[in-house]
C-alpha cells in the first residue's frame, strides 16, 4: 500500500467533501435544516464546531481511501474511483439518510435529498480519490 498517496489522496478528497458540503448543504439544503432547529445547530452555532466536522471529514476520507487501496482492481483512476465513489455513496445514503430518518425527526423530502447528496458525494470524493492514489508497484 502506498501510504503517502493514501494520504494525499485522503487531504485532497477533504478539501474537495468541504467544498461540496458547502455548496450543497451550506447553501442548497440549508433552508431544510432550518426547518428543523431542534435537530440541527443553526449556521452560526455550527461555526464552533467546524474543526469537528473537518477531522470527521477526513478520518472518513483516510478510511474511503484504503477502502479504495483494498479494492483496487488495476483500472484507470477515474473508473476505480467512481466504483468505489458509487459503493460508498449506497452506503452512506442507505446507512446516513435512511437510517436517520427512521431515527431524527426530519421529513421524507429531506431524508430523500440527503440521500441523493450523501450517494453524489461519495461519488465525487472516490473519483478525487482515484484519481490522487496510485498504488504501490508490485514487488
Amino acid at each position: 500500500m502506498n501510504y503517502g498517496r493514501l494520504v494525499a489522496a485522503a487531504v485532497a478528497g477533504t478539501l474537495v467533501d468541504a467544498c461540496y458540503g458547502f455548496v450543497v448543504y451550506g447553501m442548497l439544503l440549508t433552508g431544510e435544516f432550518a426547518r428543523t432547529p431542534l435537530v440541527y445547530r443553526s449556521m452560526d452555532t455550527q461555526m464552533a464546531y467546524m474543526p469537528f466536522l473537518f477531522s470527521g471529514i477526513f478520518l472518513a476520507m483516510l478510511a474511503a481511501t484504503f477502502i479504495y487501496a483494498k479494492g483496487y482492481e488495476g483500472g484507470s483512476g477515474v473508473t476505480e474511483g467512481a466504483r468505489c465513489g458509487v459503493a460508498l455513496g449506497v452506503f452512506a445514503a442507505g446507512y446516513a439518510a435512511i437510517v436517520g430518518y427512521s431515527i431524527t425527526n426530519i421529513g421524507r423530502k429531506m431524508a430523500g435529498e440527503l440521500a441523493v447528496a450523501n450517494f453524489a458525494e461519495w461519488i465525487i470524493a472516490g473519483i478525487v480519490i482515484g484519481l490522487i492514489y496510485k498504488p504501490s508497484p508490485k514487488k
